[in-house]
This record gives C-alpha cells, sequence and structure tokens, in this order.
C-alpha cells in the first residue's frame, strides 16, 4: 500500500466515525437550526399562557374573598 492510498484510507475512517458520532448524538451536520424557529414560537406561547395562570393564582391567593368566590375561580382554571 503506498503513502497517498494509506492517507486516503485513514481520512475516510476518520470521515465515517465523524459522521457516526454526529448522528448518535442526533445532530445532523449542516442542520442544526431546522426546526428551532417553530420550536421557539412555541414556547413563547406556552409561556404566556403560564404566566397568565400564574397571575389568576396570585389573585386567588391574595384576595379576601368568601368560599364560594374561591371555589368558582378554581372550577374556571380547570
Amino acid at each position: 500500500m503506498s503513502f497517498w492510498t494509506a492517507v486516503v484510507v485513514i481520512f475516510a475512517i476518520a470521515s465515517i466515525t465523524w459522521l457516526r458520532a454526529q448522528k448518535l448524538r442526533g445532530e445532523k451536520p449542516g442542520f442544526r437550526l431546522e426546526g428551532q424557529a417553530e420550536r421557539e414560537h412555541e414556547l413563547e406561547g406556552e409561556i404566556e399562557n403560564l404566566r397568565k395562570r400564574i397571575a389568576v393564582l396570585e389573585r386567588i391567593a391574595t384576595d379576601e374573598r368568601r368560599e364560594n368566590d374561591l371555589a368558582r375561580e378554581i372550577e374556571s382554571l380547570r
């Protein structure tokens, strides 16, 4: 085997090993940003929903209301 043949074989082995490592990590070479914008938008909506729910829970915890009002607020959360 000549020197240049050995270099090509070593390069091929290194490339295949790198590609398999990327696959095991769950990454696609060159496609890392695909789908991130959609996921970010989805998470922002979920955060906004959680903020609204926390506001309602804070209002329930801080207001001095009768039991009926508290029960009605809890039912509205479901």
